[in-house]
């Protein structure tokens, strides 16, 4: 009888927890019985791993940051160079990611943000005296790739103003050239450029160029064209390489804006860096005194020191945009849902992604060893030739492992994805291609040179 009595209790407290409305609406989806007679099947694993899920619907899950240094490099910077670093990203994320898709389709360079950018002075950001930071080459990279991992574009007009047109005149010249010209590049007060790449010779530079200097008296007069010159449009400063009919050797030269005989046509049409403002210059008779020829700059060797510097940070630029890609692809996978959960909890995805980050790491310690290179002073052409290669090889892994996570977005700007995968594309080539810098690494490995 007391058996009975419990039984018919426990059924009452049973009853009266049941909400019999939602009960009603749940029977009209499915089939009741059969769901009780599965559930009453299950072992108690079964039944706690149902629990759990049924219970944390609607709770909201605690997810790990959106976070691409892995294996946590920025802890190996000094509290001064982090605090830097971060000031780099706020300035990227605040200013220049809400503006950056539309000047990027536009095909147009954001002149409101110059006075911002001046504010972080960082220009030059290597280099001792003339208002430069004199911080390390670590900190150098280290802020290409911030910039990279927002937009690679603005990382190009850095590199160029900061790399390629402030190094050309601090490693190669004259003390007088450095005080007129570096202090007002440093403040961005006056915009330089690099012209080396023509329209017939890229890779062929160092033996190859077309346009030529001639001296008359204490002037150089300078005839030929330069291709894909960052910055040139509005530059106030370009420095030119090119061969001395004379003796034959690549002199450079501090080519002022307005300068008679100087025209600068801008390249429209290009797939990628749009923001940034390429020229093709020309130059008919261009007369250019002795005191603007670099004092220090006699062979194309003298060149390569600008160059072996600057792809440095081209490595560290593609690993800029190999983070932004592998980032946004991150946050877009655990915010897309598909069949009715985030598509970051599907293997698949999950592989993907592992694979961007593997590559990204690999990168990241590459670029920071070859940094530490740099600032004991003991890099090599070989050394930063082997970053580039192996980085913008990655990167274009990368890049592309973020547009297939995300689907048919993948190719929409408002997502930015897109513009990493076409970006990617042009930090490949340039600073040397693929084939020019592994056959830098090969002649360092073998002592055989094939260059032809």
């Amino acid at each position: 009888m007391s058996g009975t009595f419990t039984k018919l209790k426990n059924a009452y407290h049973l009853l009266k927890s049941i909400d019999f409305r939602m009960l009603a609406k749940l029977s009209e989806k499915v089939d009741l019985s059969q769901v009780m007679a599965s559930v009453a099947k299950m072992d108690d694993n079964q039944l706690n791993g149902l629990m759990k899920m049924l219970t944390s619907r609607g709770s909201k899950k605690k997810l790990p940051p959106v976070d691409g240094d892995f294996y946590d490099i920025s802890s190996r910077l000094n509290a001064e160079d982090r605090a830097l670093q971060l000031k780099v990203r706020a300035f990227m994320e605040k200013e220049i990611q809400p503006i950056v898709n539309e000047y990027w389709l536009k095909a147009e360079f954001p002149f409101e943000i110059i006075p911002k950018f001046r504010e972080l002075n960082i220009c030059g950001v290597t280099y001792d005296g003339y208002g430069c930071p004199n911080r390390s080459y670590l900190m150098e990279g280290i802020i290409a790739m911030e910039m990279a991992r927002v937009d690679a574009s603005i990382a190009t007009f850095f590199g160029v103003q900061s790399g390629l047109a402030m190094g050309a005149i601090y490693m190669l010249g004259s003390e007088s050239q450095k005080d007129e010209w570096l202090p007002g590049m440093q403040q961005l007060n006056t915009i330089g450029a690099f012209g080396l790449t023509e329209p017939e010779v890229g890779s062929g530079a160092a033996g190859g160029l077309t346009t030529t200097a001639k001296r008359e008296g204490d002037t150089w007069v300078l005839n030929g064209q330069k291709k894909w010159i960052g910055n040139a449009t509005f530059a106030d400063v370009i420095v030119i390489w090119a061969r001395d009919v004379d003796d034959n050797q690549v002199k450079g030269f501090l080519l002022r804006k307005g300068t008679p005989g100087l025209s600068v046509e801008k390249m429209h049409d290009k797939m990628a860096l749009r923001i940034v403002q390429n020229g093709l210059i020309t130059m008919k008779d261009c007369r250019v005194a002795e005191s603007d020829r670099l004092q220090r700059a006699n062979n194309f060797r003298d060149t390569s020191r600008v160059l072996r510097m600057t792809r440095a940070s081209v490595a560290w630029e593609a690993v800029g945009c190999a983070r932004g890609a592998y980032e946004n692809a991150l946050a877009y996978t655990r915010t897309r849902e598909q069949f009715g959960k985030p598509i970051a909890s599907f293997q698949l995805i999950q592989g993907h992604l592992v694979e961007m980050l593997s590559n990204l790491t690999a990168m990241q310690t590459m670029v920071y060893r070859l940094s530490e290179i740099q600032d004991e002073g003991g890099l090599k052409d070989e050394h930063a030739s082997l970053a580039k290669v192996f980085c913008t090889l990655r990167t274009r892994d990368v890049v592309r492992g973020a547009r297939e996570v995300m689907g048919g977005n993948g190719i929409l700007l408002e997502y930015n994805v897109a513009r990493f995968v076409a970006d990617a594309e042009a930090i490949y080539s340039y600073e040397g291609t693929k084939e020019i810098n592994s056959l830098i690494v090969g002649r360092a490995i073998t002592g055989y040179s094939a260059f032809v």
